[in-house]
């Protein structure tokens, strides 16, 4: 087997070259740009899958692999012996027919009107995997894994060498080393594949995209490094491309849990889909939902209550403009029990937006079981709110208990906002005496990306936010852990800088210099006092001087 790195270089290189194939026909930078990217990276892991676990198979498994090139001799199947081959394969692995593989594809490519046959492909392959690959919308329709790809180009002329070029790409590279990798080789993957694609850009619901080192910050703080657990349930509500959840997943074990998420974008559940797949958890896939969790949430129980789960991870917009369905969030007095923002008078991209990540921690706190835990992404002007439904939700985590850590993170760690950020860590068992409060913002190290500046934790800062955190230690100026009585006494206050002690730094000096010191500072005061008196004096001349004039305005008469 290649090295990791090597892997990791050529599986970067096959996303590279597919995304310059895009560039050379017009595409880049456009809403299909991802579609197409993804989908033909896909096609090409299901192609390499297909033939692993093919001939992994005991009953033809020996065939496959004692011929030259398995595609080829899967080619001599019968319709029988296909079928027969599908019904040993696991569910999680993708089926293909003998026309489907990549090799029986790319001979055809010097035929006329190659576009039409490599779309037809994907879509005859989405088919046959709808029941195992496909998402779901609210509104309970199928969404398939490929759809038609070549009409994106509009010069019908150019589309059958746009699908040679996509061909040309993915038929250099082969899969099979990558399928021993692991979740920290396909977190890289992924993040690379999603470079360029998720920005701030995309309307009205653009997608967030956590940075590595807080998702994982997150899923050991709610998990811990040693944890045995079993037949655990995940969740996120706000999925966006599923960072969150794959480190969640991998800090508890890839094969201990199961998977369900919520997002009202599209692409974000197309790309969630994509990680789910590369990481093993396509048993997942029937739990993933596009639309709106807030609106619509669609994990609920057989009598329509909300479905508790075991963990949860969010990172939901902070702030949008949702007054068309404002009041039918302030129906729901169970879920939003401390209210929902109120709707901004006129949209206005210069006005403050409705703080909509409210409704979310709302959410959260309603989806988890009595000894569930959660972690929330938040604004982190929201832990000293001083009114309104933000300081309805702090009082209520305190008075509960349910709030046992936060940790306010350094600026500029999101590529698409500046806002700064803490992480909200819940525990419904309020089983904690303290909480524990960590000033994480003056960590990170500083990097440019494109024009934006940006910090990221290093692997130390991570080791120390998770060391203190855990050990509830108080250290200076970084950490405290604080009673619940303390934190009402100071009004709710989450920020640890509030608790932090006061420290007066005496300095020895002699007699002769305190003098000296003194006097100076008397001076400067006395020369400043003299300023202040002969400015007022002129601006008090200037008004004595002013005179009314009578004629003003009767030009216009």
């Amino acid at each position: 087997m290649s090295s990791n790195i090597n892997i990791s270089d050529a599986t970067i290189a096959l996303i590279d070259s597919l995304k310059s194939t895009t560039n050379a026909f017009g595409l880049a930078g456009t809403g299909s740009e991802y579609r197409i990217v993804t989908e033909m990276f896909l096609y090409k892991f299901f192609n390499d899958k297909f033939g692993y676990e093919a001939k992994l198979d005991e009953e033809y498994g020996e065939r496959l692999r004692n011929a030259e090139k398995w595609d080829a001799e899967y080619d001599t199947f019968t319709d029988e012996e296909v079928e027969d081959l599908f019904s040993y394969l696991p569910a999680s692995v993708p089926r293909l027919r003998p026309e489907h593989t990549l090799s029986h594809l790319y001979n055809a490519s010097s035929q006329g009107d190659f576009s039409t046959l490599l779309d037809q492909t994907l879509v005859d392959i989405a088919n046959l995997n709808a029941r195992n690959f496909s998402v779901s919308t609210s509104g309970k329709n199928k969404v398939n894994i490929f759809n038609t790809i070549t009409n994106y180009v509009t010069d019908t002329q150019k589309r059958d060498e746009f699908a040679r070029s996509l061909m040309r790409n993915v038929a250099s590279f082969n899969f099979e080393d990558v399928f021993g990798e692991k979740y920290d080789f396909f977190s890289r993957i992924f993040e690379h594949l999603l470079k360029g694609f998720n920005n701030a850009g995309g309307g009205k619901y653009a997608e967030y995209y956590t940075p590595r080192a807080i998702a994982q910050v997150m899923a050991r703080l709610l998990v811990g490094d040693d944890a045995e657990l079993r037949g655990v349930t995940c969740y996120d509500p706000s999925a966006g491309t599923g960072t969150l959840l794959m480190a969640l997943a991998h800090q508890i074990g890839e094969e201990r849990c199961t998977i369900y998420s919520q997002d009202i974008s599209e692409k974000s559940s197309e790309m969630l889909r994509l990680n789910l797949i590369l990481n093993n958890f396509a048993s997942s896939l029937q739990n993933v939902v596009q639309g709106n969790t807030l609106t619509e949430p669609s994990h609920k129980e057989d009598n329509g209550t909300l479905k508790k789960f075991d963990f949860i991870v969010s990172n939901p917009p902070f702030k949008l403009d949702f007054p068309e369905f404002r009041e039918t969030l302030a129906t729901d007095s169970i879920r939003f029990w401390a209210g929902v923002p109120n709707a901004v008078k006129k949209v206005d991209p210069t006005k403050p937006k409705m703080a909509i990540y409210t409704c979310f921690i709302q959410h959260v706190l309603n989806s988890l079981k009595p000894n569930g835990k959660g972690a929330i992404v938040i604004p982190t002007g929201f832990i000293t709110a001083k009114s309104g439904v933000e300081k309805r939700i702090l009082q209520r985590i305190v008075d509960e208990h349910w709030v046992y850590g936060v940790v306010s993170m350094p600026s500029n760690v999101f590529a698409t906002t500046g806002t700064n950020v803490s992480v909200l860590f819940f525990d419904k068992s309020a089983k904690a005496d303290k909480v524990i409060l960590i000033d994480a913002s003056k960590l990170g190290e500083e990097y440019k990306e494109g024009n934006n500046k940006k910090s990221r934790l290093r692997d130390f800062e991570v080791e120390q936010i998770v060391h203190t955190f855990r050990n509830c230690e108080a250290v200076d100026d970084f950490s405290v852990a604080v009673t619940y009585d303390k934190i009402k006494e100071k009004g709710y206050s989450l920020s640890a800088g509030q608790y932090f002690d006061i420290k007066i730094d005496y300095v020895d000096i002699t007699e002769e210099e305190f003098n000296r010191r003194m006097a100076n500072f008397q001076q400067t005061l006395t020369e400043q006092f003299e300023e202040s008196h002969r400015l007022e004096k002129e601006i008090m001349a200037q008004l004595q001087s002013l005179k009314f004039n009578e004629n003003v305005g009767k030009d216009n008469e």
